[in-house]
């Protein structure tokens, strides 16, 4: 069988009639969406700064809030999975087994990510004024810059095998491309955030050495 005849004997396999489908794509493309609209405001307004006294307290907040978004996104996405018919190639035990690999794969690249940065780190903070000392070089950066991204789209290619469904692979591409689209937004304006201190570092250590001389 060629691949495009594949292709579309997995798609006679996704029931679009289904609402949960939709919803669990709009979850997905929802939350990054979110999260850089209002990180962006923040870093122009402080407006979650102020409404909770502190960099660090709204940080924590947004962290939260994003944390409690990505759970209700996961219990959409099963529910859209539940919904829709499996397919016969998917229900072997070799995909099963590889299932729990991406899964195991992408749980330590979230999870080593996280670590690494910590919460603030992890949720934004830079758009607070949080700011890392020095980039982050160790694993999972090493591997990938975007570890939680690609860890997280791991994981939903791993659950969309464990349950045989090629509707789950369709949205774990959709979580692919709304991630991809995600990171060309912040990386630069992270890293424009970064380059402002160290300018900022600069400019302060030019005028201390004048104060010396």
């Amino acid at each position: 069988m060629s691949i495009p005849q594949l292709l579309t004997e997995f798609v006679d396999y996704v029931d679009f009639n289904q609402r949960s489908f939709f919803i669990s794509a709009a979850a997905i493309a929802f939350n990054p969406t979110f999260w850089n609209i209002v990180a962006r405001k923040e870093y122009r307004d402080h407006f979650i700064t102020r409404a909770f006294g502190s960099a660090q307290k709204g940080c924590y907040a947004l962290a939260a809030t994003i944390f409690s978004l990505g759970l209700v996104r996961d219990f959409l996405y099963e529910r859209a999975l539940r919904d829709q018919p499996s397919h016969p190639a998917l229900e072997g035990e070799n995909v099963t087994y590889a299932a729990y690999a991406l899964l195991a794969l992408g749980n330590i690249l979230v999870i080593s990510s996280t670590w690494q940065l910590g919460i603030t780190g992890t949720f934004l903070g830079d758009y607070f004024g949080i700011l890392m000392d020095k980039m982050v070089t160790g694993f999972p950066f090493n591997i990938t810059s975007a570890p939680m991204y690609y860890g997280s789209t791991l994981s939903f290619l791993g659950s969309a095998l464990l349950y045989g469904k090629p509707a789950g692979i369709l949205l774990t591409l959709h979580v692919l491309i709304v991630y991809i689209i995600a990171i060309q937004f912040e990386n630069p304006f992270t890293s424009g955030i970064y380059a402002k201190r160290e300018r900022e570092r600069a400019k302060a250590g030019g005028y201390e050495e004048k104060k010396e001389l």
